[in-house]
């Protein structure tokens, strides 16, 4: 689950049963949180922490990480693949952004290919649908965002049997803020499925 900003929300995430919680650190985002504020949200958190980054080179990218002492790391931007490399050979966690089937073998290696829908101005969280007859038949592992909510995750996973899903803005009361009631309605659909 990404795009957390408040403590109540990572604990409604936690409780639920979500298996990973993202944080959104490019100021460009409405789920933007400081580095030094994600690091405050993850005290103590026991599943695996994420932070999104945005146009960092791998030095930039790694310094968030350690500053947030977040377990793994999304980057997105033209250096995606370089922090995706530093990251791994620095025992991080990988989620690394594809938005075509095509893309998917393209991850490298040992990184956890997140196939989302980015447009014009974000890079994830648009709400969009990914086009999952696209993915019907990979046999990579991969986690399947892009417009996932509790009314379609169920379906999701049926049809293209994702190693994982996530999912952000359609889980918002409003920008940044998360509704519980769906939140625990994802999670839970997600791992009935």
């Amino acid at each position: 689950m990404c795009g957390l900003t408040r403590p109540e929300d990572v604990a409604v995430a936690v409780d639920a049963g979500a298996d990973a919680v993202g944080f959104v650190s490019h100021p460009g985002s409405p789920r933007y949180v400081s580095l030094p504020a994600i690091a405050e949200l993850i005290v103590d958190v026991p599943v695996l922490t994420v932070v999104l980054t945005v146009e960092l080179g791998p030095a930039a990218a790694l310094t968030a990480v350690e500053v947030t002492g977040a377990l793994g790391i999304q980057p997105y931007g033209a250096r995606a693949g370089d922090v995706a490399e530093a990251a791994l050979a620095a025992g991080i966690a990988v989620l690394y952004p594809v938005s075509r089937p095509a893309e998917i073998s393209a991850a490298p290696l040992g990184a956890t290919p997140l196939c989302d829908t980015p447009d014009e101005i974000m890079y994830g969280g648009t709400g969009r649908v990914f086009d999952w007859s696209t993915l019907r038949g990979i046999e990579q592992d991969f986690i399947l965002a892009g417009g996932l909510g509790p009314d379609n995750v169920t379906d999701a996973i049926r049809r293209v049997r994702p190693w994982g899903v996530d999912a952000s803005s359609r889980l918002e009361a409003a920008a940044g803020v998360k509704d519980p009631g769906k939140v625990a309605a994802f999670v839970q659909e997600a791992k009935s499925a």
